[in-house]
């Protein structure tokens, strides 16, 4: 779903907003703690022990979390081929069957993520000197969301709501970037079919 798509619970649209900007903040900070490894292995010549598990932990959340929203927003990439030629129907039922997949998957991230969490709950990272089983949260953190963002649509869809009716007025993933930046490609093409314009003149 995206903008586009009204028929969601208000407060998962919240949600699936906050976990968008805590993903985008994971990245950022695991991007600045790999600069200050650098920095230190190079320049300092004494690499922080804590920065590299520290910087995969953060991986772990903002991969999880953007694969959440991907689900909710629906931008993960798919094979769409028969979207385009079966009747409104046959698109709802195959829709359903993919999120009822999708929601199922959730659960198993959070059943055997779950385990792993507790086969490692007494372990400790040396370099962080937390329990291991910080490494295995984001799988459960974003099974829980993903189980809540595609179970939302199968109760939409189930209830009658128009969750079909919004994807279809929705641009396929594969070209929703182009048609984000269209205004820039119009007035390109301007530019370049003006005379004298060409070499930017």
């Amino acid at each position: 779903m995206s903008a586009h798509f009204k028929t969601g619970l208000p407060i998962l649209s919240r949600l699936n907003t906050l976990v968008l900007y805590l993903a985008g903040v994971g990245l950022v900070v695991m991007t600045a703690v790999v600069a200050w490894q650098v920095f230190c292995r190079y320049v300092l010549n004494d690499s922080p022990s804590w920065t590299e598990p520290g910087a995969v932990i953060l991986m772990s959340w903002f991969i999880f979390l953007g694969a959440a929203v991907g689900v909710r927003e629906n931008n993960h990439m798919g094979f769409d081929v028969l979207l385009y030629v079966l009747p409104p129907a046959a698109k709802r039922w195959l829709r359903m069957i993919s999120d009822i997949v999708i929601l199922a998957f959730g659960i198993g991230m959070i059943w055997y993520g779950g385990s792993l969490i507790s086969l490692t709950a007494a372990t400790t990272m040396p370099a962080l000197g937390i329990s291991g089983a910080w490494d295995y949260v984001p799988i459960v953190g974003g099974g829980i969301l993903i189980t809540l963002f595609a179970l939302e649509r199968v109760v939409a869809r189930a209830l009658g709501a128009p969750v079909d009716e919004a994807l279809d007025e929705m641009a396929p993933t594969e070209i929703a970037v182009e048609l984000e930046n269209i205004e820039d490609v119009r007035k390109d093409a301007a530019r370049l079919n003006t005379p004298g314009k060409a070499k930017g003149e």
